[in-house]
């Protein structure tokens, strides 16, 4: 175990967690929402830090990130755990573990994380696939010596976490990929057991903190996928900035949805009109095969970068520019 970040001490050896929004108050003996953080005689402590349940060489496009070193391998990790209870998780097997009952992972250094990035050529390292925010010591330590060693860092998160946590990611974090899961708080509460208003601060604040964004929604038929819901998401990420890549996914039955059918194309093709409608200049959408993948010029039209799933097979910028019309592609394109 490791002291965890982000708390303060309380009387009568209670804690007050502000990691993420949950902002839980914790009792001795006892662990705060998210299963890895316990309290112990008055000193919160992670079971988290450097306890790995995934590592893997993925594709930057599968996070998704479209516009942030495009066609590179980033070296992905996770610890188990989660701050959100979504039905429709797709990573259940690891994110729901929590230490109550184990000690799932095995041990892991930060700077053997590092290493083990560089020796299989990935230019940056995700931390994915459960909530980065509940290893967010470890992922904290192993960004600082990504930085160094030349590598990027990106969060794959729900965005549930306090401006304290990403002031000590700002300088560190290089990317992001967060998912606005709806637009309304009885879905958030319902679904995910949490609040729509801390997602939306994050997005916001990680934004100003110069960190690339982009947004996933999984489109779930009959939860989030009426115009009114999927405009909402739109026009607030235009209302940020409409460069802002929008990745609309198709659901896939999983975990406590599997009563739910699958998400039909047409569905992905309203949220990918509703965006433009909004004025959003990238709208991708995932999980399906035939269109929706390839980046265009937002001025001209061309096609910049084409994908034939993860993979990228052709390629027409220039100095992160279109070559037909020298457009400027915003992103990340060079580390």
């Amino acid at each position: 175990m490791k002291e965890a970040s982000l708390y303060e001490k309380l009387e009568d050896l209670k804690v007050h967690c502000f990691l993420c929004a949950h902002g839980c108050r914790i009792e001795d003996t006892k662990f705060g929402f998210c299963g890895v953080r316990q309290n112990i005689r008055g000193v919160l402590y992670t079971h988290s830090y450097g306890k790995l349940v995934a590592l893997n060489i993925d594709p930057v496009e599968k996070k998704p990130l479209y516009h942030f070193l495009p066609g590179t391998s980033s070296f992905s990790i996770a610890s188990a755990g989660c701050n959100f209870r979504c039905g429709f998780c797709q990573n259940w097997q690891i994110s729901q573990l929590n230490f109550f009952e184990d000690h799932p992972g095995e041990n892991f250094k930060p700077q053997t994380v590092v290493e083990m990035a560089k020796q299989y050529n990935c230019k940056s390292i995700s931390y994915t696939y459960t909530e980065p925010t509940i290893f967010f010591e470890f992922a904290l330590e192993t960004a600082v010596l990504a930085k160094k060693a030349g590598l990027g860092n990106i969060f794959v998160s729900n965005g549930y976490m306090t401006k304290e946590a990403i002031s000590l990611l700002k300088g560190n974090l290089d990317a992001a990929n967060i998912d606005l899961k709806f637009f309304k708080e009885s879905s958030y509460q319902k679904i995910c057991s949490a609040k729509l208003a801390p997602v939306l601060d994050s997005i916001r604040l990680l934004y100003e903190s110069g960190i690339w964004i982009e947004i996933t929604t999984l489109v779930i038929p009959g939860e989030n996928d009426t115009p009114e819901e999927l405009s909402s998401i739109a026009k607030f990420i235009a209302q940020i900035d409409k460069n802002i890549p929008w990745h609309v996914s198709a659901f896939h039955a999983d975990y406590k949805f599997t009563s739910y059918p699958s998400t039909p194309q047409a569905a992905l093709k309203l949220a990918y009109d509703l965006g433009k409608q909004q004025g959003l200049n990238f709208i991708y959408a995932g999980n399906i095969e035939g269109w929706g993948q390839d980046t265009l010029c937002s001025k001209c039209g061309k096609i910049l970068i084409k994908r034939d799933g993860y993979r990228i097979s052709e390629f027409h910028i220039s100095a992160d520019k279109c070559l037909s019309c020298q457009a400027s592609l915003p992103g990340i394109f060079k580390y």
